[in-house]
Formats: C-alpha cells, sequence, structure tokens
C-alpha cells in the first residue's frame, strides 16, 4: 500500500512538473516572440541592406552556443531574447521586401495568419491527444539537413523550382518539428524550458519564413 502511494507521489510530481515547464515555455515563447516582431519593426522602419540582415542571422547562430551553456541558469532567458531579436531584426529586409509587392501587407499577414494556424492546430492536438511523435525525430533531422544542403546548392544554382520545393519541404519539416517538440514537452522528454522555447521558437520563424516565400512566389505581383 505504502509502495502504490509513493508511485503516485512520484506520478503527480511529474505531471506538475511537466505542466510547469509546459507553462514556462509558452509564456517565454509568447514574449520572445512579441520582442521579435517589435525588433522586426524596428529594423523594417530603418530599412536594414540585406548584409546587416545576413550579419544579423549570423550573430543568432554564434549566439546558439552561449544558449546551450546558459540553459540551465536563469541567465538563459537574457541570451534567449538576445537570440530572438537578432532573427526578428534579420526579419526587416524580407518584409519590406514582400511588402513591396503588390497587397504585400496582406500577403504578410496571411503567411502570420497560416503560421499561427499550424501552430496552434498542431499544438492544440499534441496537447489533447497526448500522442508520442517522438519516433519522428530522426526523419525530420534527415529532412532539415537534405533541405539545409539543398538550399546551399540553390545559392549557386539559382533554380526558382527548387527554391520553391525547398520552402514546400521546410512547411512541412516545421510543422513535424511542431509535432515532436511539443511532444516532448508534455511527454517529459524536455525538462528544460529555455531549449523549449528556443526550440519551438526555430520551428515558427522557419515555418513563417517559409509559407512567406511561397505566398510570395505564388500571389505577389512586383
Amino acid at each position: 500500500m505504502e509502495q502504490r502511494s509513493s508511485f503516485s507521489h512520484a506520478g503527480q510530481e511529474s505531471v506538475l512538473q511537466t505542466n510547469k515547464v509546459l507553462r514556462n515555455t509558452y509564456m517565454l515563447l509568447a514574449m520572445t516572440l512579441t520582442f521579435s516582431a517589435v525588433c522586426a519593426g524596428i529594423t523594417s522602419a530603418m530599412n536594414i541592406t540585406p548584409g546587416l540582415a545576413l550579419g544579423m542571422n549570423l550573430a543568432a547562430l554564434v549566439m546558439i552556443f552561449f544558449l546551450n551553456k546558459a540553459s540551465q541558469s536563469s541567465a538563459g532567458i537574457w541570451f534567449v531574447f538576445a537570440f530572438t531579436g537578432l532573427l526578428g531584426g534579420s526579419l526587416g529586409y524580407t518584409l519590406n521586401y514582400y511588402a513591396g509587392f503588390q497587397g504585400g501587407t496582406e500577403l504578410i499577414m496571411q503567411a502570420f495568419g497560416m503560421t499561427a494556424l499550424v501552430f496552434f492546430g498542431l499544438s492544440g492536438y499534441v496537447l489533447t491527444t497526448k500522442k508520442d511523435f517522438s519516433f519522428m525525430g530522426g526523419f525530420l533531422m534527415v529532412g532539415l539537413i537534405v533541405a539545409v544542403v539543398a538550399m546551399i546548392a540553390n545559392i549557386f544554382l539559382g533554380i526558382p523550382a527548387l527554391s520553391l520545393a525547398i520552402n514546400a519541404a521546410i512547411v512541412f519539416i516545421m510543422s513535424g518539428f511542431i509535432l515532436f517538440d511539443t511532444s516532448r514537452i508534455i511527454n517529459g522528454g524536455e525538462t528544460n524550458y529555455i531549449r523549449a522555447t528556443v526550440s519551438m521558437y526555430l520551428n515558427l520563424y522557419n515555418l513563417f519564413t517559409s509559407i512567406l516565400h511561397l505566398l510570395g512566389a505564388f500571389g505577389g505581383d512586383d
């Protein structure tokens, strides 16, 4: 009887810990997305150059190493904001580019709305069903590596059709990662909300930019 009670207590603690990680992740994600949007608005108003946007992306890439080391302490939160601020700021050039299209503002809002719809739909599905999507990890990582290699190759090839295919693939891959990362949180595979926030932010960032590129290719006119 005492052993059963101890198992029950341990189970309750596990559920409480999972709920805490989930709550902290979504709270920090909401704050960083807001901060990122503000940074994007500022750099858009500044009309930043492609070079500066690339520099901010590279700086954010370097920031990941600091994030990994600081993720176990409260100082990691500041690195999360620096990381998401840099990535958000780098969007200023992209947003200005698509805003120059006929109906560009509506295009950007469509991409934003579709990203939110995919995120809430997929996250809500996992939270409701409690399904474990950890089996997808290997497939998603391979798909991501292939997409990155194809993206680098297309810098030199410059094939529009390949660019569309890459962006479409990234939409599916990031959607899969939303399922995977949400599943890891609710099933105890990820217990660090700072790492969880960064993973989820990157899913949304890449999902938004890929959807925007696709909408721009099919629905935008200069």
